[in-house]
């Protein structure tokens, strides 16, 4: 039979060893962690993120809401107006666009956020707006899909970063 003091010990003992094992292990990992964090910070003061609040509306490839030639954006891009929402395009308003003085150019990508989660994401710029409206942005979607807006949207642009800032 086992004394009572050799069962404690010999529970006891190898708890205590696995509690230094692993706390040794959770401050290497706290401060690999820390090293991380801190990288991140750094590469993300490189990046020159440029934020626009918009409104934010859809439309659809149809002549009513376009031009003439609805499969054919501003930019000459030819598209199937059936399936208008599998492209992510956007147009924006020309005070937006580099043509006209803003900060965006045809081709350029887009993150939209506030456009409660069905809109945000990736968008490519691909078609300009009419000249009547002023800091917005359209969704490009296919016939049918309800129209609704969004005042509160945010887009943002990354500008790119030289490969010597990075060093």
């Amino acid at each position: 039979m086992i004394k009572l003091n050799h069962a404690i010990i010999g529970s006891i003992l190898p708890m205590f060893i696995m509690v230094i094992y692993f706390s040794s292990m959770m401050d290497d990992t706290w401060a690999e962690n820390k090293l991380l964090n801190e990288q991140v910070e750094h590469l993300e003061s490189l990046l020159n993120i440029k934020q626009y609040d918009v409104t934010a509306t859809i439309y659809h490839a149809v002549r009513g809401q376009t031009d003439k030639t609805p499969h054919i954006t501003a930019d000459g891009t030819r598209l199937d107006t059936r399936n208008a929402s599998k492209y992510r395009y956007v147009a924006l308003s020309r005070d937006l666009l580099k043509r006209w003085g803003g900060p965006f150019d045809y081709g350029d990508y887009i993150i939209v956020e506030g456009c409660n989660g069905k809109y945000d994401g990736i968008w490519q710029v691909k078609d300009t707006m009419n000249e009547r409206f002023r800091n917005r942005i359209d969704f490009l979607q296919s016939k049918g899909t309800k129209l609704n807006k969004f005042d509160n949207a945010v887009i943002y642009k990354y500008e790119k970063i030289n490969n010597a800032m990075l060093a």
